[in-house]
């Protein structure tokens, strides 16, 4: 009775999965032609948003060290949270049992706490350097 219900869980599981990738087959040829007017926008405002840098700071380098910083602010963010959050686990849901991984977990915590703060005070210090510090 359990091989049956396997073989039928396992029968049902592989035709769905031919069914939802037959459907995205399908839906691929109309969003191609959606992404590509997508990306050539994206490329287009990646790259006004450095020439508009350049111009800010007055040099190519500085503009793009502005801009790499920018992105830097930007995505560090969600990916600092994210290490926050699994810092957490490890302190408050593994750590419970574990002392080792308790502190693992507060390491992970105070590590991209920090590393949040210096990502999004270095533009700013940057910024503050280039405008009052070269003259």
């Amino acid at each position: 009775m359990k091989r049956a219900i396997l073989i039928a869980t396992l029968l049902v599981i592989i035709f769905s999965i031919l069914i939802c990738t037959n459907k995205v087959y399908a839906a691929e040829q109309v969003i191609d032609e959606e992404t590509e007017s997508k990306l050539v926008e994206i490329k287009d405002n990646a790259s006004n948003s450095l020439e508009d840098y350049k111009e800010k700071y007055g040099s190519d380098v500085y503009g793009v060290v502005a801009y790499i910083l920018n992105l830097v602010r930007i995505y560090s963010i969600p990916l600092c949270f994210l290490g926050i959050a699994i810092g957490a686990i490890h302190q408050y849901v593994i750590g419970i049992r574990k002392l080792d991984t308790l502190e693992k977990g507060m390491g992970l915590i105070v590590t991209f706490v920090t590393l949040l703060i210096i990502c999004q005070i270095l533009p700013l210090a940057f910024a503050v350097f280039v405008k009052f510090g070269r003259g």
